[in-house]
């Protein structure tokens, strides 16, 4: 297995997760469909599921566990940090996506600067 693999694929499926991410968001949250639908018949699972989002996104959810994920990343060595970057991206995405732009940015960068960052000889 080459050493580059993960880079490679976290460059291919992040680009693919921001898509879903704002199909979510223009598809599901702010289609006129299921505003109509979810005022109508509120017990349906799939408007159950909207308004959960629709509290994650209040809350800012998202936006606080990718900043957390990626500080907590940025200063843990070896793959423990590598790995919490690629969580702090895969939280920070859809976190863009969804209305939480303000923390998901310092998320994004925060995770991508742990990302790139050497490892350390000691």
């Amino acid at each position: 297995m080459s050493r580059h693999l993960p880079v490679i694929l976290l460059l291919v499926l992040l680009p693919v997760w921001l898509a879903a991410s704002y199909g979510a968001r223009y598809g599901f949250m702010e289609d006129a469909q299921w505003v109509g639908v979810c005022v109508d018949e509120a017990s349906r699972w799939e408007c159950q599921v909207r308004s959960s989002l629709g509290l994650m996104i209040h809350f800012k959810v998202l936006g606080w566990s990718a900043v957390v994920a990626a500080v907590i990343g940025f200063v843990l060595q070896g793959r423990a940090g590598w790995w919490l970057g690629v969580l702090a991206l895969a939280l920070g995405f859809p976190a863009l996506a969804l209305y939480n732009t303000t923390l998901a940015v310092f998320a994004v960068v925060i995770a991508g600067l742990r990302l790139v960052r050497g490892s350390r000889a000691i």
